[in-house]
């Protein structure tokens, strides 16, 4: 759903989303309060909506339409540079933010990311950061591209150890096997820093390189858990190869001092070579006491009386739930056939 209360702009969105190759059914709306009304009798999975609309705002249109369709991605644009503007939008729960003239490339990207239309591991650029980091991302962010421009390459890509990508420059040149990419890069990664712990080698020292493929790879540790990742052309031909890790290995300290800032000191996993073995944790043991004269007493036929004298003894003891409109008394349950025994049930 786009709502937009200029035509050329509503337009101009629609005809883009319709290049994409998914069947997409797309309506323009002028107004939010004619938005709400078509949310009421169709399903939203995606709303695109101005901040300034004539009527409600599009984080007043946002709210309301969470109200029917609360898994609805949002996607707010404006014409407004206006830092608080950004703010608003952010604490507002919005997915995605524009300033106008769009990016129609960087929106399709975001549509089809929001709507789970293709598989990708690159991060949405956030709308604004919470936590005071932003300058230290931006200097990061700066980082990642100078070394990018550097070294000729398509992408370039830090990620931790767990694949996630926590910033990158360019854009993977072969979006359909990102996931598989970055997946197959920590397996290998991981079972290095395995190898360096059983040779006392520094994990550092790790590079991957790939060669004489579609796009060459250098893959870089950073540290102990996070790593960067080279992708383009030529990467690895003769003196490029050792001039970009020269080039790597120059960055990598201004890098981890970003991380710090952002994440925390970085605390490497140690494996103990000699765990002390831990005991496992014994069940307390029961002081109940009610069962005690059945269990001890001589192995006897214990008499019909007792047994009913003591299973009355003890339903006195618990508490009495309150009764529950669908519960059934003894006689009502008998009527019925419903108690063992009764040639009825």
């Amino acid at each position: 759903m786009i709502v937009e209360d200029q035509r050329e702009v509503s337009r101009l969105l629609s005809s883009a989303l319709l290049t994409l190759e998914h069947e997409l059914e797309i309506v323009e709306m002028p107004s939010g309060e004619e938005a709400i009304l078509d949310a009421t009798l169709y399903k939203v999975d995606l709303l695109v909506a101005d901040y300034m609309l004539p009527g409600i705002s599009g984080i007043q249109l946002m709210k309301k339409i969470h109200d029917f369709h609360p898994d609805a991605k949002v996607i707010l644009m404006t014409g407004l540079a206006d830092p608080l503007v950004r703010r608003e939008v952010a604490l507002a729960g919005a997915d995605a933010f524009f300033i106008k003239p769009i990016s129609i490339a960087d929106f399709l990207d975001s549509v089809e990311r929001l709507l789970g239309l293709v598989e990708t591991i690159l991060p949405l650029e956030p709308i604004l950061q919470e936590d005071g980091s932003e300058d230290e991302r931006q200097g990061l962010a700066d980082l990642l591209t100078g070394l990018r421009q550097q070294a000729g390459a398509q992408a370039l890509l830090l990620l931790n150890d767990r694949g996630r990508v926590l910033a990158c420059a360019g854009e993977l040149p072969d979006k359909n096997n990102e996931v598989s990419l970055v997946a197959a890069l920590m397996a290998i990664y991981n079972a290095s820093q395995k190898v360096s712990q059983m040779i006392g080698s520094q994990v550092k020292s790790n590079y991957h390189i790939f060669a004489d493929g579609n796009y060459d790879l250098i893959f870089v540790p950073v540290n102990s858990t996070h790593a960067l990742l080279l992708v383009g052309k030529d990467l690895t031909r003769d003196e490029r190869l050792s001039e970009n890790i020269r080039n790597c290995s120059a960055v990598i300290p201004a890098i981890e001092a970003s991380l710090q800032v952002l994440d925390g000191p970085v605390i490497p996993f140690i494996r103990k070579a000699n765990p002390v073995p831990v005991e496992p944790e014994q069940p307390p043991s029961s002081t109940s006491t009610d069962l005690e004269p059945l269990l001890t007493a001589e192995k006897s036929r214990v008499g019909t009386d007792d047994l009913n004298a003591f299973w009355s003894e003890a339903a006195d003891r618990q508490p009495v739930a309150p009764a529950r409109a669908d519960d059934l008394s003894y006689d009502q349950a008998s009527k019925l056939g419903l108690v063992p025994g009764d040639d009825r049930h």
